[in-house]
């Protein structure tokens, strides 16, 4: 993570794109933002699921869940409010049904895991042990903890802490563990430093910000969970906000360095090679999807060209390059 751009402006087809992930590392840095993609099925009709370097799925649960009541999604300027409450199937269906489609067409699976108590999220991850097409678990922690009075599990380093370590304990070890981590709390960067400790391989930054949006035509709430997830174009400045202060700290070695996926309103390759210089590995699209669910394929062929016009010849060497001092060649 200390490399400088090479001044002879590599060709964009020779760019490695090899991202970390975990201890291991992807073909390149782009996913998909857990919720937005679904399982995959309605993405893989607009692009090889292969040619990503992962999949991130919607969140699982232990239990089926029917999710918040309707309307549920509302749009907002420069970005989107959403309340869906983790509708889902089950772990039982995914791993019967979702996880071997996504397998038999060779994708690289993230699966987000959820629950309402610590012990969910350990069941869950169990159950996706030495599962084919599995190369990491993404743990939700911004779901209510219903053993702590709805406190946020995301919101309190504790509760973060005891929510990872019990992943890690009953996951498989072969595949690495993501903490998807919330902007509204005081201090990222203590969250961050929980959940690596609590033997998190990696961090997911970040997820949606809370928002509320009210009809001035019925006069009431937009939405019927009153509260939603804000995302897309709005929330960017302040997801490469949280990527940039946790990096630092990491190199500053007060959080334990471990790679970071960045997401939050990318929509260009230059919106992904932003997150990368604040600090990320890897880069999650999912706002945009919805209206251009092409749009994984392209970032990736405009962050490897992005890279290569400021003399990257990989993606390594550009990552948490907004950190280094002096002036760019």
């Amino acid at each position: 993570m200390t490399g400088a751009p090479d001044p002879g402006a590599p060709d964009p087809a020779d760019v490695d794109l090899t991202a970390p992930f975990g201890n291991g590392v992807l073909p390149n840095p782009v996913t998909t933002a857990s919720g937005c993609a679904g399982y995959g099925r309605e993405l893989a009709r607009f692009q090889p699921l292969t040619e990503l370097g992962s999949i991130t799925t919607k969140s699982v649960m232990p239990y089926p869940h029917a999710g918040q009541p309707t309307p549920r999604m509302a749009e907002t300027p420069s970005g989107m409010l959403s309340s869906i409450g983790l509708q889902g199937t089950g772990i039982e269906h995914f791993v019967e049904h979702e996880l071997p489609w996504l397998a038999e067409r060779g994708a690289r699976v993230v699966v987000s895991i959820a629950g309402e108590r610590v012990e969910e999220f350990a069941e869950t991850a169990q159950a996706l042990a030495g599962r084919p097409g599995v190369v990491g678990i993404e743990a939700n922690l911004s779901c209510p903890n219903v053993a702590n009075r709805g406190l946020v599990f995301a919101c309190n380093p504790a509760t973060s802490y005891d929510v990872v370590a019990a992943i890690r304990e009953a996951a498989d070890p072969a595949q690495p563990l993501y903490a998807k981590l919330s902007p509204d709390v005081t201090s990222v960067t203590e969250i961050a430093a929980a959940c690596v400790r609590a033997g998190a391989d990696g961090l997911s930054m970040i997820n949606t910000l809370l928002g509320t949006a009210i009809d001035t035509s019925t006069l009431r709430p937009a939405l019927a969970g009153i509260t939603g997830g804000l995302s897309g174009p709005a929330v960017r400045p302040v997801a490469v906000r949280c990527v940039y202060q946790v990096h630092a700290a990491m190199r500053a070695g007060t959080v334990p360095m471990v790679p970071i996926l960045g997401m939050g309103g990318i929509r260009t390759g230059l919106d992904a090679l932003e997150f990368v210089l604040a600090g990320a590995s890897g880069t999650a699209v999912g706002t945009t999807l919805f209206n251009d669910p092409s749009a994984p394929l392209r970032i990736l062929g405009e962050l490897r060209q992005a890279l290569a016009d400021r003399g990257f010849g990989k993606l390594t060497d550009a990552i948490g390059y907004a950190h280094h001092q002096g002036v760019h060649p």
